[in-house]
């Protein structure tokens, strides 16, 4: 006897096309013959039998009749009224034998309040609740899935534990919020899985979960259960310490690194190194060297090698390539331990058009913008997200907070900020759409940047958002509250672009360039700028930096130690990508190895060292970084004299000078004169033509002494060694207060009585 009252709605099971198909699966109070009583429906494709056992008593048991074929079972049992816990015992044809709570007797694992929040835009831990989450629900250990799909026609769980048999776990609807839920107890961690969904147009696609924490090694592309809280931290006093920083006035010298191409293993087919293997090989490395931080190109899940990790397909997964969750979370928690922060490199402008991906998800474009003229990014290939749209500005918000949190990554250098600010990015007349004002500002992807950031800097204190963008937007930097976009730095293309315009120069030429060189601090205090040599400036034929530098080969790596000590000596955070410290020759690739053999050449050692002692010495010394941000930080003492080429300046903290003093040309200045602001004796501190660094030894052995010969707008000037294609650090010696100089305290004469 079948108790089911429209019929059809068997079949829509049979054919998993049910968008509620817990009204007809599970066990179910019905009235027979005017008694009151319940009956168990199940669909099982490949079962033989079923029997519905009581979880309580485990002794009584009803068999289930096969009501339909392929796998439909049902079961009235009269001597029961009320609903009760239950498991099924089933066999299949070859003797194979199982038990299981059924999916389909359990309440949703999403509260309304959960989906309120969510279809407001404001559920920054919604990672929590969709996706697939290994809990005891309802006394049952399981897995509770659930994704986001409102246009969709029906929605169901596919996996290696079922076959991947699109119609053996179909999920429900939650009321108008547009979420798929489903319990499926049993499950395990490692356990793939995709949502197969049946799109508003009919066709039917398998998509990986867009919360999903882990993923499958690409090609693959289903996506992994995985228990991501089970990681035991021991970065504690890191992460107190992080609560109370002050980035603006800590050092920062971030070493850029893709983890593909760092390093490889050559004798086992060159294979990546693991994420465990990256904590025991560049952690050290990095703190060896002396960079304060680690910047990661993207490592969220990416089905493409040479797109960078730039087109993310799994945006709360660490790729796969090189390993677990867990091995990502010991090699950040090891940065940690040794005193390195870690900036993770974060996509939220776009992202492919894969069919497992985001894109059109429930047949709709769901995360994308529907006009395609605001939608599309049609010279990457890529969607745009659809900033406007609660729920996806809601995904990008609560996928920052997760790499922050969750994580432990100190900040997310955003890319592409530029593509989301302006509607006409890149696109040529008739290919964009204004917004409701005519302009070319994307007002929503605005909001959305000041939500998110505003969000970052209440919840999580200390850690940092940076900016990639390069055009002249106003506030980039500026507290969102003050009408700025929250950030808390911007990478400063302007001055990467001036710079390697003028350092490529014959130094010739240099002389009518000199603006290229110095304007950078014309607009230095309108934001809070990262001074950068990144990764997108060695590759596409650009050539790697030492190739950038123009002369002979001791030409070329003098040009090189006096770039990256100007770079160091000019207010703004710094930026070096991998390979630069010992000046690679090749163009990056991320297909292979950086090339470390070079290091059994002396030159390129000496290059390497230069940039450790340089590193050590910015982390050492206040001035270079205590006032980045501070006007009082820095002053010229002369950036005018383009005839020379010789710039010079003065970087403060707040309580130290250094004198820096930077020759542009191979000529050597044996007795060059710069003013000082006190009078005083000058040591040289740091010099970039030292003879172990691979530089001709033009040197200052002596301290300056000050003379009272008016220079540079100061009464005092000091003459020094500049040498060719090199920079020179001085410091200016505080004597020791003699007792002859001590003030003695005065005597207070005591009144006469």
């Amino acid at each position: 006897m079948i108790t089911i009252k429209h019929l059809n709605e068997l079949f829509q099971i049979i054919n998993g096309e049910h968008a509620d198909p817990h009204t007809v699966l599970g066990m179910h109070e019905v009235e027979e013959d005017g008694k009151k009583c319940v009956v168990v429906r199940a669909f099982i494709p490949g079962a033989q039998t079923i029997t519905v056992v009581d979880a309580n008593t485990r002794r009584l048991k009803y068999p289930m009749e096969r009501i339909h074929e392929d796998g439909f079972f049902e079961v009235i049992i009269p001597d029961r009224e009320e609903w009760f816990r239950y498991r099924l015992e089933c066999t299949d044809y070859q003797g194979n034998s199982w038990h299981t709570y059924d999916p389909y007797a359990f309440s949703p694992t999403i509260s309304e309040y959960d989906r309120y929040l969510f279809g407001e835009g404001n559920h920054y831990e919604i990672y929590e609740k969709l996706g697939a989450h290994l809990i005891t629900f309802e006394g049952a250990k399981g897995v509770s899935f659930a994704v986001w799909a409102p246009n969709a026609k029906s929605v169901s769980v596919i996996g290696n534990f079922n076959g991947w048999d699109t119609r053996r776990h179909p999920m429900r609807l939650l009321g108008q919020s547009g979420i798929w839920e489903l319990f499926i107890p049993g499950l395990a961690a490692m356990d793939q899985y995709k949502f197969h969904v049946v799109q508003s147009t009919g066709k039917q696609v398998d998509k990986c979960d867009p919360y999903a924490f882990y993923a499958q090694l690409r090609p693959e592309t289903a996506s992994v259960i995985y228990p991501i809280g089970r990681y035991k931290w021991k970065d504690r006093k890191w992460m107190t310490a992080r609560k109370k920083a002050n980035v603006y006035t800590a050092p920062m010298n971030i070493y850029e690194v893709h983890l593909g191409s760092w390093m490889r293993v050559p004798e086992e087919g060159d294979r990546f190194l693991t994420y465990t293997e990256m904590a025991e090989k560049l952690v050290p490395y990095v703190k060896e060297m002396g960079f304060s931080h680690i910047e990661l190109l993207p490592v969220e899940e990416h089905p493409f090698d040479g797109s960078w990790g730039y087109q993310v397909t799994g945006y709360y997964a660490p790729t796969s390539r090189y390993g677990t969750p867990a091995m990502f979370k010991e090699f950040i928690d090891t940065c940690h331990q040794n005193g390195i922060g870690v900036i993770l490199d974060w996509v939220p402008a776009h992202f492919p058009k894969d069919e497992f991906g985001l894109g059109r998800f429930d047949g709709t474009a769901l995360y994308e913008h529907q006009d395609p003229r605001r939608g599309e990014h049609l010279q990457w290939g890529t969607y745009i997200f659809n900033y406007g749209r609660k729920e996806v500005s809601n995904f990008l918000i609560a996928n920052a907070l997760f790499w922050l949190d969750e994580y432990h990554i100190d900040g997310l250098r955003v890319d592409a900020v530029a593509s989301m600010l302006y509607l006409d990015f890149c696109k040529n007349d008739g290919e964009w759409a204004a917004n409701e004002y005519g302009g070319r500002e994307n007002l929503e992807a605005v909001e959305f940047i000041k939500h998110m950031n505003s969000i970052v800097s209440k919840r999580l204190p200390g850690t940092m958002m940076i900016a990639e963008e390069s055009t002249s937007w106003k506030g980039v930097t500026k507290s969102a509250d003050d009408n700025g976009l929250g950030f808390t730095m911007k990478w400063n293309m302007g001055w990467m672009n001036d710079f390697l315009f003028y350092i490529k120069k014959d130094p010739i030429y240099r002389k009518y360039h000199h603006n290229n060189l110095t304007f950078g601090m014309a607009y230095n205090y309108s934001e809070n700028f990262v001074l950068v040599l990144s990764h997108d400036e060695v590759v596409h034929e650009k050539s790697a930096m030492i190739g950038k530098m123009p002369g002979d080969l001791w030409q070329k790596y003098a040009n090189l130690r006096l770039s990256y000590g100007f770079m160091y000596g000019h207010p703004g955070k710094k930026l070096l990508f991998m390979g630069g410290e010992f000046a690679q020759f090749n163009e990056w690739s991320e297909s292979r190895s950086l090339d470390w053999h070079l290091l059994q050449y002396k030159d390129h050692q000496q290059m390497q060292l230069y940039m450790k002692d340089l590193n050590h010495f910015y982390l050492s010394e206040s001035p270079f970084w205590q006032q980045d941000y501070d006007p009082h930080g820095f002053t010229w003492i002369e950036c005018d004299d383009a005839e020379s080429s010789v710039v010079s300046f003065i970087r403060r903290s707040q309580d130290k000078e250094l004198y820096f003093i930077c020759n542009f040309t191979p000529e050597t200045y044996e007795d060059f004169r710069i003013g000082v602001p006190f009078a005083g004796t000058y040591k040289e501190v740091f010099n970039s033509d030292a003879e172990k660094y691979g530089g001709s030894g033009v040197v200052n052995k002596k301290a300056a002494v000050s003379e009272k010969m008016p220079w540079n707008h100061y009464q005092n000037s000091i003459r020094v060694k500049v040498p060719p294609l090199g920079m020179v650090v001085l410091e200016r010696k505080v004597p020791e207060e003699t007792k002859a100089e001590k003030k003695t305290p005065k005597k207070t004469e005591k009144k006469k009585a």
